[in-house]
Formats: C-alpha cells, sequence, structure tokens
C-alpha cells in the first residue's frame, strides 16, 4: 500500500532547492514513513503531522550542532589523515615487502640461538646465567654468611665488658664459630667460605686470648675455672691434644696471678729488706746487737697466708678440671703438668723464708710463723705435696747464721702435731675427756 502512496507523493519531492537525493521506494525509513501515514488520519496529516515533523527536524539540528562542537577536532583530524591515506598506504606496502624479505633471516637467527643457547647443550652465558639467578635466590642467605664473622667479633668484643662469670656471648660465640668450621668442611673450595673462615681465625685467636687473661683474674672460682677450659678445649683443640699443653697453660696462669698477688705486698717486702740490711751489717759488729724483726714478721705472715691459701687453691682446682691427669695420689707423676709445680711453689715460699724468717728475733714470732709453714705443708698434703720434711733444710740455713738450738724446732714440730690430733679428734668426735688429754701442755 505503500507504493501507491510513493508514487502519488513523488511529484511533490523538491529536488531543485535540495541537494538531496530522492528517496527511493526500497529505502527502509521510507518505507517506514509511509507506513505511518497510512495510518494517520486525514486531520492529523493535515494539522499535527506538519508541527510533528518540525520539532523532528528542529531536534536534529541541534544534536548536530552538538555533535560538530564536541567532535570537530576529531573530525577534522580524521579527514586529515583521510587525506593522507593516498602517500602512508603506499609506504605501509613497502614496509610490508621489507618485512617479508627479512623473515627468513629472522627465522634463521631465531633458529641459531634457540640451538646455541638450548639447556641440553654447555654455554658459558648460561652458565653465569644460572650462577647469576642462584645467587639471586640465596640472596639472604648469603648476607647471613657474609654477617657471621661481625656477629662472632660483636659477642667477643662485649666478653670484655662482661667477663668470664657471663656465659651467653661465650656460647653463642662458639656455636658461630662451630657453625663457620661445619661450612667450611662442607663448602672448602669455596673463596668466600674460605675468606670468611680465615677472618673467623683471626676473631677466634682474640677470644682464646681473653679466654687465657680469664684464667689470671683473681679469686675465680672452680666453676668458672671448669667452663673457661671447656671453651678453650673447643677453641683451641691443639692445646689438649699436644702433652696437656692446656694443664701448663692452666698452672701458668694461676701461678701469674699468685705473683701478681703476692706482689701487692711489695711495701711490707721494703720494711723487711731495710731490716735484713740492718741485721747484716750489725752481724758483722756482733751477732746479738739486732733486735728487730717486726716488719718482717709482718710480710712473711701475710706471705705465707697468701701463699697457702693460693697454692692450695691451684692444685685442687687443677686436680678436679683434669681429674684424668692426676688418678694416682702423688703429684710427681711422669709427663703431668704437676710433676714440677709443687716443687716450683716450694722453691719460691723457702727462698723467702731464708731471706726473712732470721731477721725474726722474737721466739714467740718465730714459733708461730713456723707453724703456719707447717699448716701450709699440711693443707698441701692433702694434695700430695707435703714439704714439712724441708724444714729441716731451713733450719740447717737458720743454724749457719745463728746458734739455733734444735729443741725450738722440736719443740715447734711438737706443738704443731699435738694441734693437729686435737683437730682431728674434734673432728672424729672424741668425747671431753679425750680432748683433755690432748691439750698443749704449757
Amino acid at each position: 500500500m505503500a507504493d501507491p502512496l510513493y508514487e502519488l507523493l513523488v511529484p511533490y519531492f523538491d529536488t531543485l532547492l535540495s541537494s538531496r537525493p530522492v528517496p527511493t521506494s526500497s529505502d527502509p525509513v521510507t518505507n517506514k514513513y509511509l507506513s505511518h501515514l497510512s495510518t494517520l488520519p486525514l486531520s492529523s496529516i493535515t494539522s499535527q503531522e506538519p508541527r510533528s515533523l518540525a520539532q523532528s527536524v528542529h531536534s536534529t539540528l541541534l544534536s548536530i550542532q552538538s555533535l560538530s562542537s564536541r567532535s570537530n577536532a576529531a573530525i577534522i583530524a580524521s579527514a586529515d589523515h583521510f587525506s593522507s591515506l593516498e602517500e602512508t598506504l603506499p609506504l605501509l606496502a613497502d614496509e610490508a615487502k621489507k618485512l617479508q624479505t627479512h623473515i627468513p633471516k629472522l627465522d634463521a637467527s631465531a633458529v641459531t640461538f634457540s640451538t646455541t643457547y638450548s639447556r641440553s647443550t654447555e654455554n658459558d652465558v648460561l652458565d653465569r646465567r644460572k650462577k647469576a639467578l642462584l645467587m639471586e635466590r640465596n640472596a639472604d642467605r648469603l648476607s647471613d654468611i657474609l654477617h657471621l664473622p661481625t656477629l662472632l667479633s660483636s659477642a667477643i668484643s662485649s666478653l670484655a665488658a662482661q667477663g668470664a662469670s657471663s656465659t651467653t656471648n661465650y656460647t653463642a660465640a662458639l656455636d658461630l664459630y662451630s657453625h663457620i668450621k661445619r661450612l667450611h668442611l662442607l663448602y672448602s673450595e669455596s673463596p668466600l667460605i674460605n675468606s670468611i673462615y680465615a677472618q673467623t681465625e683471626s676473631t677466634m685467636q682474640d677470644l682464646t686470648s681473653h679466654l687465657i687473661s680469664s684464667l689470671r683474674q683473681q679469686n675465680i672460682k672452680l666453676a668458672v675455672g671448669m667452663r673457661t677450659i671447656g671453651w678453650l678445649r673447643r677453641v683451641a683443640p691443639e692445646l689438649e691434644n699436644q702433652e696437656s699443653l692446656l694443664g701448663y697453660m692452666f698452672l701458668v696462669c694461676r701461678l701469674s696471678t699468685l705473683v701478681n698477688t703476692l706482689s701487692a705486698l711489695e711495701p711490707l717486702k721494703q720494711l723487711a729488706d731495710q731490716e735484713s740490711t740492718t741485721r747484716l751489717s750489725t752481724a758483722k759488729v756482733s751477732v746479738n746487737n739486732f733486735q728487730g724483726g717486726q716488719q718482717s714478721e709482718r710480710y712473711l705472715k701475710k706471705y705465707i697466708e697468701i701463699f697457702r691459701e693460693q697454692s692450695f687453691s691451684i692444685i685442687s682446682m687443677y686436680k678436679s678440671i683434669f681429674p684424668a691427669s692426676t688418678d694416682r695420689p702423688s703429684l710427681a707423676i711422669k709427663g703431668s703438668a704437676l710433676a714440677t709445680f709443687p716443687s716450683h711453689l716450694t722453691d719460691m715460699l723457702f727462698e723467702t723464708l731464708k731471706e726473712y724468717l732470721p731477721n725474726v728475733q722474737d721466739k714467740t714470732s718465730k714459733e708461730s710463723l713456723l707453724t703456719q709453714v707447717l699448716y701450709c705443708a699440711g693443707s698441701l698434703g692433702r694434695l700430695g705435696g707435703d714439704f714439712s720434711l724441708m724444714l729441716t733444710a731451713l733450719n740447717s740455713v737458720e743454724s749457719e747464721e745463728e746458734d739455733m738450738n734444735d729443741d725450738e724446732w722440736v719443740e715447734v714440730m711438737k706443738k704443731h702435731r699435738e694441734l693437729a690430733g686435737r683437730l682431728e679428734a674434734l673432728a672424729s668426735g672424741v668425747g671431753g675427756k679425750g680432748v683433755e688429754s690432748l691439750r698443749i701442755k704449757p
């Protein structure tokens, strides 16, 4: 029904005033509008339809204007690009031909690359890349390993402030050292591990020196000494393997402490030396004119007291720390560090007694000193180092300088034995009657 209507309206198309082409009957928009007109009554076509068309034209015009204002730059750019297509398309075709020419070369290069850097073949570049990737994956572990010498140095440097009584840093330092030694055994061919191990050895020498110096501290306890020797066994095992060098070193350190302690008596020793000089100068004139000896008595009393405490402590601590070398009761065991040490201590004591005991002229004071020496001999005698019989040699030296009666020595020995028997009886629980019988007679 639209075709007759279209034929009816064709003569009225304004083709002269408009540059638009005449709509054809096959145009979907034209057919849709003609179908719409056929449904309207004549009154609507003459009255409402012109207004509706005018509104549609006005709305369409506004939309076109708004679109042109918004897309002005894009439209101009599109127009420019479209105008350059005539030059661009031939260039694109030439580049496409060049690409087609180079594709075989690219393919050959790709095949060569895949063959050269295949995982099944050995290649230095791939090896370096694998090592770099491995290092990247283990960067945290490598950082921890590189910090091991620094951690060890920090642990050792804090030991000087805390002393040998603190076991935390010693244990941490020795654990770090054991870990580094384990790494060195596992990766002995690694230059990095070898360098870290060399730094560690240098640091452990400082720790060894610190441990050895801690053995020279005053009034060291048995527990501290045993811990220190145990740490030295871990740090320097060669000292333990080479004929008990660790035991010799312990005795030397403690002997140095004893000598330093005795050196604190230097003011008293100087006064005693003055008395010795006075006695010798007086002896040239008359033997019985010298009446001094008080300063020598004070010096010897302090000297013997320190000597008794320190010597007993050294030997008892040694036998507790190194029990394997002191299984037999005698100290003079061949090859033991104690074979000659007690005799050296005895020589130190007797040299001092020979030099200053003749200065003591008071009989009671001299007997008190000799009793103190006998107690010292008995103290060491419990450890197998009794030197009481050597007092006879001291008696002979004094007899050469003075007319000392042998009865004095006998009296001193008797009093000492009676007192020792009394103390032993008290310790064993003897009754009061027995104790009265053991009292020293005037």
